[in-house]
């Protein structure tokens, strides 16, 4: 594992410029050079590069975890809420894609000492920067890792009392979950994480898992935990079946009990995500390949609770859904053309409806869509174009100022900013306690951020 470093220039966002290199001879000339911005899908001329603008970040690092990871959840901390002093600590639980299905581990991740973009004032002498400064703001990476058996599609997290349990989705067809004291416990100390580490690396010393279910068809990638009803868990698998899960405690003995009877109306096409509504612990929201979107009161018998439906709601493959914490009747999803919608679930009806507002910025299909934890109307948005999008749907155009740049003008509105850098990205997550903070995970790796515009 290696440490979180700052990426240098291979980063492009909304506010990234494009400049032709410069030989030493012209160097005077082209300080004056007018520089441009740079949109996904802009032709690049020869000899022009993507240079990163530090400006438009107060806080950038990204990090790698040898193989690529699918998923990954932000496990709530004890260190405050509305934490914006840098540097920042946090504390992620992920899963890797190894190409071996025996070498796959779920790995609890602490980012700690990161720092906010430091922007350089060229008048400053660099010799006042001295490598003992470098290395005091150098952040660092702790991990505790867990072997799995099968890649990681989907990994979320919850606490239950004390206890910080992790759900994984295996591309063998089974959940299973875990506690994560142990590993939280071990990031926190290298002595104890060393020890931590020969004791497990060793296969009959492997952590065990608190339970895991077989029962699905297949694989799949639909989990979600219930934030209302704690130790409620859905998980969806790709032949359409949803199954439910609840935790009991009687006496000290705890278990847990998986209804039987799947919630399988998507049958056969696979379900791609769930959601729980974050106000009604009987409801939860489905996407799946066959576009549609359904909502489900799990009160009822599993062959007749879907509530609502979005029957056409993309034109393929409904990929991802966030349901809007502040604002409950507001459901985003992405889908495999690229698009994302907006639906309002007071306008839907067994029927389907229409969405209450569509966009086409992504070049690829969509991946993840999260809104803000705290601002109603903001969202952000991943993509595999390699893109991540912010956008505020509070803006209107009549807001905007004219832009002389023709391809700016042509942006929606409510678009905030393009991040790019990092490849085929699969999955994001604003951080709950640190405003305006996502996390992402690509092939690539993963990058923490924040930028000006949120």
């Amino acid at each position: 594992m290696s440490e979180v470093d700052q990426m240098e220039d291979n980063e492009i966002e909304d506010d990234c410029v494009s400049s032709s290199d410069q030989s030493d001879d012209s160097m005077v000339e082209d300080k004056t050079k007018t520089k441009k911005v740079f949109l996904p899908g802009t032709k690049m001329e020869s000899g022009e590069e993507l240079v990163m603008d530090e400006s438009a970040y107060r806080i950038f690092h990204q990090a790698q975890t040898g193989a690529p990871c699918l998923s990954f959840d932000i496990i709530k901390d004890d260190l405050g809420n509305s934490r914006e002093t840098y540097p920042l600590t946090m504390y992620l639980v992920t899963g890797t894609q190894a190409t071996k299905a025996h070498v796959n581990n779920l790995l609890v991740i602490k980012m700690s000492n990161l720092h906010g973009t430091k922007i350089k004032d060229n008048s400053e002498d660099e010799s006042s920067d001295s490598e003992e400064e470098d290395e005091i703001k150098s952040p660092a990476m702790s991990v505790a890792s867990i072997k799995h058996q099968g890649c990681v599609n989907r990994v979320r997290c919850t606490q239950i009392g004390s206890t910080v349990l992790a759900a994984s989705w295996s591309e063998l067809g089974r959940v299973t979950l875990w506690d994560l004291k142990e590993q939280l416990k071990a990031v926190e100390s290298s002595a104890y994480l060393s020890t931590y580490q020969k004791t497990h690396q060793k296969s009959e010393n492997a952590v065990k898992p608190v339970f895991t279910f077989k029962g699905h068809l297949s694989e799949g990638y639909g989990l979600d935990w219930c934030t209302t009803e704690i130790g409620t868990l859905a998980s969806g698998d790709c032949k359409g079946n949803i199954h439910i899960w609840r935790y009991s405690d009687s006496g000290g003995s705890q278990t847990w009990h998986i209804d039987q009877r799947p919630y399988n109306s998507h049958a056969p096409h696979s379900v791609e995500d769930l959601q729980w509504s974050p106000n009604e612990r009987h409801v939860l929201a489905s996407c799946s390949v066959d576009k549609s979107i359904k909502i489900w009161d799990t009160r009822v018998n599993p062959q007749s609770s879907c509530m609502l439906t979005a029957t056409d709601a993309h034109s393929t493959d409904v990929n991802v859904i966030s349901w809007n914490k502040k604002e409950t009747q507001f459901l985003l999803s992405g889908g495999d053309d690229g698009i994302i919608r907006v639906w309002d679930l007071r306008q839907l009806s067994t029927d389907g409806a229409s969405p209450v507002a569509t966009f086409k910025q992504h070049l690829a299909p969509v991946t993840s869509v999260e809104w803000h934890p705290d601002e109603p109307t903001v969202f952000a948005s991943s993509g595999a174009d390699n893109q991540i999008t912010q956008w505020d749907l509070s803006v209107e155009a009549d807001q905007c100022e004219e832009n002389e740049d023709d391809n700016l003008a042509k942006l929606p509105p409510q678009l905030l900013f393009i991040h790019q850098g990092q490849t085929d990205v699969k999955e994001l997550h604003w951080h709950p306690q640190c405003p305006g903070t996502i996390v992402s995970t690509a092939l690539s790796g993963f990058n923490i951020f924040r930028t000006i515009s949120v």
